[in-house]
């Protein structure tokens, strides 16, 4: 057999398994959430991530997901809810929405999972994050202003709501449309993961 026929049945072969990769069984590959959650990106199709800066899987799981997310289509939204399964995680959730209601989330997000993971610092501590965001230039007076509000806090609140409407039972867990997850527990790595949240969106843009 000539190499440029090997290379045309290696492509083939190729385009099968991707293709094959679309076709999700439910409760093998998916499961329905019922009932369906609401969600908040009107006109899209929105993908929850539930996390926690707590959670080492979550923290391994982030570079993968932000370069993921960076290739989405403009009719897809993703949203992050931080989940607070215990109280020693709920200072990372307002820890959160007080980075997004001052600016500073998208330009942290990532850089909070390498300070508690790689680092070892326990941001859960007001001293040491307050030492930690001082080094990253965060004015202090508009993030202690931000963390006592009544909008921040009501959003840790709903959050945790949230979870468990969904009824997330561990973390990163991945919601696509408030109607499909995949299923858990996931045994692929992290791209095969979000393999199936691209098929699961693309069920969500048919149903």
């Amino acid at each position: 057999m000539s190499r440029f026929k090997t290379l045309a049945l290696l492509a083939l072969a190729l385009c099968s398994l991707t293709a094959g990769a679309a076709k999700l069984e439910e409760g093998f590959d998916f499961q329905n959430i019922s009932p369906p959650q609401p969600t908040d990106a009107r006109g899209k199709v929105e993908v929850t991530e539930f996390f926690s800066y707590g959670c080492s899987h979550c923290a391994h799981f982030e570079p993968v997901l932000a370069s993921w997310a960076k290739r989405l289509p403009k009719d897809v939204a993703l949203r992050r809810v931080p989940v607070a399964f215990n109280d020693s995680w709920l200072p990372f959730s307002n820890l959160y929405y007080t980075l997004e209601a001052i600016g500073e989330i998208d330009r942290l997000h990532a850089a909070i999972f390498e300070a508690i993971h790689e680092q070892g610092l326990n941001l859960a501590k007001p001293k040491t994050l307050e030492d930690w965001l001082v080094k990253k230039g965060v004015n202090m007076g508009k993030f202690s202003d931000a963390a006592r509000s009544f909008a921040v806090q009501t959003k840790v609140s709903r959050a945790q709501q949230i979870t468990t409407a969904h009824v997330v039972k561990g973390v990163p867990s991945m919601v696509v449309d408030g109607r499909f997850r995949p299923a858990e527990p996931f045994a692929g790595s992290h791209n095969d993961l979000l393999n199936v949240v691209d098929a699961l969106i693309v069920k969500a843009r048919t149903k």
